[in-house]
């Protein structure tokens, strides 16, 4: 009896997924909407951190040591 619950709760899950017209997920996600998830958070880090200096200086630097 104690082996029934994990397997009622994996077609539970599946028949959810199914239902919503969802695949199951491979773990990848495409790089155009990684990137859409993370610029916004990048941006408020920028602004609140006062990074944007931070990262002018570290461009220029590799543009220098790349004879630009």
């Amino acid at each position: 009896m104690a082996d029934t619950a994990p397997r009622t709760m994996i077609r539970a899950g599946r028949r959810a997924q199914a239902s919503f017209g969802g695949r199951p997920s491979s773990g990848t996600r495409h790089p155009l909407v990684a990137t859409a998830m993370v610029l916004p958070l990048a941006a408020l880090l920028v602004v609140v951190f006062g990074g944007w200096d931070a990262v002018v200086t570290q461009a220029s630097s590799v543009g220098v040591m790349l004879g630009r």
